[in-house]
């Protein structure tokens, strides 16, 4: 397929989702200029342009492009330089965010994901997202504190050592187990307490605890 039918699908899908949910020109512009196809296994590749999340290696699944979309307006990019990524998967989100801030740090615990992950980065030409196979929920303490942090997977609660990791006055999306289900969660970083806002509810895979090499 040429190049130019690739950017033209992923515009249309850039399209398909402004007309589900409203995002700013600088995301859609994001979403339309990552080849999405090149996140989904071959054998899926003519769904990639759906708005349907897709199986990937391990029993993982690529969420679905309007969730990526949303997902990304929540952590609302503007102004922000750096965001950790806990949850990378085939790397969709990441290149993504890679459009919207100057460094992207992705984490993910499985490492034969990591290693399929960068080398789509690489034949991409994708240069300011950092990867590391390791437990999400450790963070990155390294390159913290972040103005933005991004559960790709539920969890039940946040952990101490990731809310430490993220800047004063930054903001941390992520999918909150709760009775219900599962719900996006916004939290805001303001004198050192996080303040919370459900936003809607959602399907993700867990956070799981250690390495899976």
């Amino acid at each position: 397929m040429s190049n130019k039918i690739i950017q033209m699908k992923n515009a249309k899908l850039a399209d398909d989702i402004a007309k589900q949910f409203p995002i700013s020109d600088s995301i859609k512009a994001a979403i339309a200029n990552t080849n999405r196809e090149a996140f989904v296994p071959s054998g899926f590749r003519h769904h990639a342009y759906k708005l349907d999340a897709l199986p990937i290696s391990a029993q993982q699944w690529i969420s679905s492009p309007l969730t990526v979309a949303k997902m990304t307006h929540y952590l609302t990019p503007q102004g922000a330089d750096k965001v950790l990524e806990i949850g990378c998967g085939s790397g969709y989100q990441a290149a993504v965010l890679s459009h919207l801030f100057r460094g992207v740090f992705t984490i993910e615990r499985i490492d034969s994901l990591m290693q399929e992950a960068k080398n789509r980065f690489r034949s991409l030409g994708i240069i300011n997202v950092h990867t590391r196979t390791d437990d999400g929920q450790n963070g990155w303490v390294q390159y913290a504190p972040f103005e933005r942090i991004l559960f790709s997977a539920s969890l039940k609660q946040l952990p101490e050592r990731i809310v430490s990791q993220l800047a004063e006055g930054g903001i941390l999306v992520a999918p909150l187990e709760c009775r219900e289900g599962q719900m996006i969660t916004r939290y805001k970083k303001v004198a050192g307490k996080l303040i919370s806002e459900p936003l809607e509810s959602c399907i993700f895979v867990p956070v799981l605890s250690g390495v899976q090499k």
